[in-house]
């Protein structure tokens, strides 16, 4: 067995190398650097440890000109007695950068892997060795970790009886909401919409009243699917229907009503008319510009989207309102993992491993909390007499995505539902909470997942979905319905052909899976 990931991984090698050598990316160039500079580091002995991090589309990190440098880096480095340098993973390289770097030996003492230990991006390392095993260095080491985090988040980074990684977790798998401009529905006179009905007839107002967008997409469906999950027909979910655990897609014809709905807000110019290419970027600006009266986003960072638009809209009001309801009286956005993040050690490193458990289980203490959450004390806030914080929350675009960078990014092990130091500072970050626990926590569609990922879709990718974005076939597929250039019909065309690929396949090993009880994750919420 070990034999052969060497082999694959080898061939995988040389195969990224002929795409590496043809990139131009900015980010690539970046992570480039970030490898020189990690072995100039260890040939002077002056990092403690390495460690891969996924810039995830962050824009402090995309465009810092060298991120060790950076002043929060380095004071962590202070607060935790370390010297880590950080090696930039460009967001939509992810998989095979990671991929490249084990197939080359150029493995990072420390990686940052998804939600789990066994995901694409690891290539098979946990099962292979190239990684070691964490329970004892945490019962010495890690204490406030195992205290801190829920079981269920240590349950998806453990592996044949033991925990390979250290997760950032996630309290409420709710986490993505339907945000709109208020003032532009108070515009048109119309109330807050609940159904997927409604809301369309929202949407068609703002079109009367000149919103360019009124419903703002990502390729691939990614933040797009808001009315998928009207319909409970997220193309990249599964359920038990008819006595087989299948792709929602399949279960029943809810697919076509959605498809239909898709359509429709296509043909009469609803939503951008690229959103299948829309890259993150262009989405964001998009919705930053004013040009969007509604979109799908992490619910936590509403407040700060507000301020930015507002430098462009004064009077833009925006909020997070319930998503829109389907036939059966539901709706909301696809659950997230219980993990979103997760910290693996290389089981080559020459590192100090038990410094490195430490460095993370600092990060749940109080002073890790206070400085990832409002930075460096006599420089971004200062202590009162009293004890508490006094931290100004800036509405400049520089400032808040120094903050979010702070808060969601370098802040490695954290509930990452939202910061509540930063919310509970103002009426508005309080108001988002409830938004949390009253509306969120009550929508949202659950799914079957697949832990390890069945090997039917792991040997098929063009029929494998990502976590929340569908398989090529279906894609392909489906974009052609919702451009008008095939029926809502020839969907059956689209199951016929992810069947053929390896579908059915994959439904028979899923539904072994769910009978036997193994390998299966029935919920993302997780237990009180």
């Amino acid at each position: 067995m070990k034999g052969k990931f060497v082999f694959v991984m080898m061939l995988l090698f040389l195969a990224l190398i002929v795409i590496g050598c043809n990139g131009t990316d900015s980010e690539t160039s970046e992570a480039t650097n970030d490898d020189s500079n990690e072995n100039e580091a260890k040939e002077d002995g002056n990092s403690d440890f390495s460690i891969a991090m996924r810039t995830l589309g962050t824009p402090y990190v995309e465009s810092h000109p060298e991120i060790n440098e950076d002043k929060y880096v380095e004071e962590l480095e202070n607060l935790t007695d370390t010297d880590i340098n950080i090696r930039l993973v460009p967001h939509n390289e992810y998989v095979e950068r990671m991929n490249l770097m084990l197939a080359s030996n150029d493995v990072p003492d420390v990686m940052q892997a998804g939600g789990g230990v066994l995901g694409p991006e690891l290539a098979g390392g946990v099962e292979n060795g190239a990684f070691m095993p964490l329970d004892d260095l945490l019962e010495e080491h890690g204490q406030d970790l195992l205290e801190t985090i829920p079981q269920e988040a240590w349950d998806k980074v453990t592996y044949d009886g033991q925990i390979y990684a250290i997760p950032e977790y996630l309290s409420n798998p709710s986490r993505r909401g339907t945000a709109m401009r208020m003032d532009l529905l108070e515009e048109t006179g119309l109330e807050i919409p609940e159904t997927a009905d409604e809301f369309l007839e929202v949407l068609r107002a703002f079109k009367e009243i000149g919103v360019s967008d009124p419903f703002q997409g990502r390729e691939d469906f990614k933040y797009s699917d808001t009315f998928f999950g009207a319909f409970d027909a997220f193309p990249y979910q599964w359920e038990l229907y008819e006595d087989e655990v299948v792709p929602k897609f399949m279960a029943g014809d809810k697919i076509k009503d959605a498809l239909s709905f898709y359509n429709t807000m296509y043909e009469e110019q609803l939503i951008h008319p690229e959103f299948l290419t829309t890259q993150q970027p262009e989405y964001r600006s998009n919705i930053i510009a004013g040009k969007v009266g509604m979109w799908s986003m992490n619910a936590e960072e509403v407040n700060a989207w507000e301020q930015e638009i507002q430098n462009n809209v004064p009077e833009a009001e925006v909020e997070i309102i319930p998503s829109p309801k389907g036939p059966d009286g539901e709706g909301g956005h696809y659950l997230y993992g219980n993990v979103t993040r997760s910290f693996l050690i290389s089981n080559e490193t020459e590192a100090d491993v038990e410094k490195i458990i430490q460095f993370f289980n600092w990060q749940v203490s109080e002073e890790g909390e206070r400085f990832f959450t409002y930075g460096i004390e006599d420089d971004t806030y200062t202590m009162n007499e009293d004890g508490s914080v006094d931290y100004e929350i800036k509405e400049d675009s520089n400032s808040l995505n120094e903050q979010h960078y702070r808060n969601r990014w370098l802040w490695m092990i954290r509930d990452s539902t939202y910061t509540e130091g930063i919310l509970e500072l103002t009426e508005e970050g309080q108001e988002l909470m409830s938004v949390f626990d009253n509306i969120l926590d009550n929508e949202g569609r659950d799914s079957i997942q697949f832990d390890p990922p069945l090997d039917a879709t792991e040997n098929s990718p063009d029929i494998r979905p990502g976590s929340d974005i569908p398989s090529d076939v279906w894609m392909t597929g489906a974009a052609k319905i919702i451009l008008g250039q095939e029926p809502v019909d020839y969907h059956d065309t689209i199951v016929e052909e992810w069947l053929h690929q390896g579908g059915q396949q994959a439904i028979d090993e899923a539904t072994e899976r769910y009978n036997e009880g193994e390998g299966i994750i029935e919920s993302q919420r997780v237990s009180d």
